[in-house]
C-alpha cells in the first residue's frame, strides 16, 4: 500500500492507492462471497446431518457400550465426539451428564476434547475450504490429541490424588 500525502479528491489526507472502484479489496471480497455461496448447501447439509446424528443415537444404550476397558472406552469416547461434533457448552453438559451416568473420566474428556476439535461429519465442507489433505490431517491430529489429553488429563488427577 502506498501512500502519498495531501493527493485525495477532497484535499486533505493521505491518498491510499487500492482503495478506489479498481480496488483488488473488492474482487477478493467478490471471490470469498462467491465461494461462501459455493459452501453453503454442503455447510447445511453437514449441519442437518450432525443434528440428526446426535438426535439419532439413544442414550441408555449408548452408556451400555461403556465400561468394558479403559482404552476401549477412550477410543469410544473419541469416536463418538469426533461424529456428534458440537459446541463446547454442551459437550461440558453431555460430559457432566455421562459422568453421573457412570462413565470413566479418561473416557468423558476424550470425548469433550474430540467433540471440540474433531468434525467427521463437517470434513467434507472443511475439505472443500481448506483442502482435502489439511482436513484429513487436522482431523486425525486432533483425534489423537483427544486421546492424549484424556490420558495426560486422568493421569495428572491420579499424581495428585484427584482420581
Amino acid at each position: 500500500m502506498k501512500i502519498e500525502p495531501m493527493k485525495n479528491r477532497r484535499g486533505a489526507g493521505p491518498d491510499i492507492e487500492g482503495a478506489g472502484a479498481g480496488s483488488p479489496r473488492k474482487g477478493a471480497f467478490g471471490r470469498s462471497v462467491q465461494a461462501f455461496a459455493r459452501m453453503l448447501p454442503i455447510l447445511i447439509g453437514t449441519l442437518l446431518l450432525s443434528s440428526l446424528l446426535v438426535a439419532w443415537l439413544p442414550r441408555t444404550p449408548v452408556l451400555g457400550w461403556f465400561g468394558r476397558s479403559e482404552w476401549l472406552d477412550v477410543l469410544l469416547g473419541a469416536s463418538f465426539g469426533s461424529i456428534a461434533m458440537g459446541h463446547p457448552v454442551a459437550g461440558y453438559l453431555l460430559g457432566g451428564e455421562l459422568l453421573a451416568g457412570g462413565i470413566g473420566l479418561m473416557a468423558v474428556s476424550a470425548l469433550v476434547v474430540a467433540w471440540v476439535t474433531v468434525g467427521v461429519v463437517h470434513l467434507p465442507a472443511e475439505a472443500l475450504a481448506l483442502g482435502r489433505a489439511f482436513a484429513l490431517r487436522r482431523n486425525l491430529l486432533c483425534f489423537a490429541s483427544a486421546i492424549a489429553v484424556a490420558w495426560l488429563t486422568v493421569a495428572s488427577l491420579r499424581l495428585v490424588g484427584l482420581a
